[in-house]
């Protein structure tokens, strides 16, 4: 289950949820195949050569052995950044509700922001020509009074401020409604 919807009151309704697009997975992904290639090439290496050294000797000679570890460890150390750089995506949720905006960034320490729709001043998207080419962006919240708070490499940044919007719209109308009932 998803902090948000742990954190979901009752009555309450998530409407739109995203996170961080598979864009920010290119810089692991990277490290990774700069690894793993190596270690892989290695630890082929190592097998090719194993019937020789078995015909030869019950052990493997100090060179091998050395390269044996040395792939083991950078294809350990690729695969690992890798699920860190999935883990640190998936970390990163942002969702509208018919009441809220939330928005929880990090992985050890963690940084939530709950916004009441009536707060929200206004949201800003900056897309740069990849971004509006392969849909994320930058969403800028503006809360009233308050500082505005950043969050990178989102998808689809111009539909979650799309949701906001029309909720925010739909809250208005369901609010001046109750203040004509009374």
């Amino acid at each position: 289950m998803s902090y948000v919807e742990k954190n979901l009151v009752p009555g309450e309704t998530l409407l739109y949820q995203t996170r961080h697009h598979w864009i920010v997975l290119l810089g692991p992904l990277f490290i990774a195949l700069l690894l793993g290639i190596p270690g892989l090439w290695l630890l082929t290496e190592v097998a090719a050569k194993r019937p020789e050294i078995q015909q030869y000797s019950a052990s493997i000679p100090g060179g091998m052995r050395t390269a044996l570890i040395v792939g083991v460890i950078l294809v350990l150390v690729a695969l690992i950044n890798l699920g860190w750089g999935m883990t640190k995506r998936n970390a990163t949720e942002m969702a509208v509700t018919n009441r809220r905006v939330l928005i929880k960034t990090g992985l050890g320490s963690r940084r939530t922001l709950d916004l009441m729709l009536s707060r929200v001043e206004s949201i800003g998207v900056v897309e740069t020509m990849w971004g509006r080419m392969l849909g994320y962006g930058d969403v800028i919240v503006h809360g009233t009074g308050g500082t505005p708070e950043s969050f990178v490499l989102i998808s689809h940044p111009q539909e979650f401020r799309r949701q906001v919007q029309q909720q925010i719209g739909a809250h208005e109308i369901g609010g001046s409604d109750e203040t004509r009932k009374t």
